[in-house]
């Protein structure tokens, strides 16, 4: 199921804190990163805030910059991104700042909520009940497939980033580090307690703006079961691009395949026709980089761009059978292997009956087509 690319985007004290508890609102950063801001603004699609943050802040949320309004313009977006906000009961305030700046606006909410919504906002805005609670999945499918959404910066608050991060749904956060210390225990914390992925975010990028600092991180960790993380989708656009590096082949596939740990570091990686062998194929090539010892393999998760193969001529072992061998239990891939070659492959259904959790992202499917056209059209 696709879902935008989603940004979260915070600026907190050295102490942790969004906020303190006075009636004005604290300005973490300064006039250079407000502008930085407002460019990520203008790169989106949509920004989603809680209904707390509106009734805390009072926020516009626009692109300030003439320039960059004039620049959405032009390549086909609306003049400022839409405006999401997220309310379990609709309880909102129609004289907001959200609700009469800036382009359109989209409420999500539960079915009891809607029902508040609509009779506090009148037209102010499209109101979409998603059933009796809120569910961050289908919230994000629905941007994707029904409002056109590929990119959602995401502003607060605290309990939504923690939701979207606690449930694998962020692909990226950029966190600006204020020097200041607010130290009062009643005021909003950017993250709230609870079970997060394991392992540790990658950092990406640091840099000084004025007073404070700019970080980005992207998680990397795999999620453990059936249903995707962003770190999943993170690891197959990886494979994916490692799938164009094959040398092309009017007899194979080209495929690649990542195999990460756990906590998200990457075991190795591979592509099919790596090296001076002309029929490796992209799992054997990473799995033959891991000593087979190595304790990390029994939750690791292999990331391929096709299907892993369940039969072959050109090696003992299928690459589905080398997976198990190894040990690994858990498979993400974005098509499934055709008949091109192998009439009725079902490398997911070896997997599936050696005890492994097999997850299709469909959505990755033309992107690990892309270098395999001139075999399947």
């Amino acid at each position: 199921m696709p879902y935008p690319y989603v940004l979260l985007s915070a600026a907190v004290s050295l102490d942790g804190y969004l906020d303190d508890t006075g009636p004005e609102r604290l300005l973490l950063s300064g006039p250079a990163d407000f502008d930085r801001v407002d460019a990520v603004r203008a790169s989106v699609d949509a920004i989603l805030i809680g209904a707390g943050t509106i009734r805390a802040d009072n926020p516009r949320l626009l692109v300030n910059s003439a320039e960059r309004r004039a620049a959405r313009v032009r390549r086909g977006s609306s003049e400022y991104p839409l405006k999401v906000t997220v309310t379990a009961t609709g309880d909102l305030d129609p004289g907001a700042n959200f609700w009469h700046t800036g382009g359109d606006k989209l409420v999500y909410t539960t079915d009891q909520g809607a029902e508040r919504a609509a009779r506090r906002l009148g037209g102010a805005a499209d109101i979409v009940p998603l059933g009796p609670g809120l569910d961050w999945r289908a919230l994000l499918s629905h941007l994707h497939d029904v409002r056109g959404v590929r990119r959602l910066m995401v502003e607060g608050g605290g309990t939504v980033h923690t939701q979207l991060l606690q449930q694998g749904l962020a692909d990226e956060l950029q966190l600006v580090l204020a020097p200041l210390f607010v130290g009062d225990p009643a005021a909003p914390r950017l993250f709230g307690p609870g079970g997060y992925q394991g392992g540790r975010l990658r950092l990406t990028e640091t840099r000084r703006i004025e007073d404070v600092v700019l970080m980005r991180y992207e998680p990397t960790a795999p999620g453990t079961g059936p249903v995707p993380t962003a770190a999943d989708r993170h690891w197959l656009r990886t494979a994916c691009e490692l799938a164009a590096l094959c040398p092309p082949s009017p007899t194979a596939f080209s495929v690649g395949a990542v195999v990460v740990a756990a906590d998200g570091g990457e075991l190795a990686r591979g592509h099919s026709r790596e090296g001076e062998d002309p029929v490796v194929h992209a799992e054997e090539a990473a799995l033959a980089k891991i000593d087979p010892a190595d304790p990390r393999l029994a939750a690791a998760t292999v990331y391929s761009s096709l299907e892993p193969c369940a039969r072959r001529a050109s090696r003992p072992a299928p690459c589905a059978e080398l997976i198990l061998r190894a040990g690994v239990r858990r498979v993400v891939t974005a098509w499934q292997e055709p008949d091109t070659f192998v009439a009725s492959a079902d490398g997911a259904g070896v997997l599936v009956a050696g005890g492994a959790e097999v997850v299709v992202l469909p959505e990755y499917e033309e992107r690990a087509k892309a270098p395999n056209r001139h075999l399947v059209g």
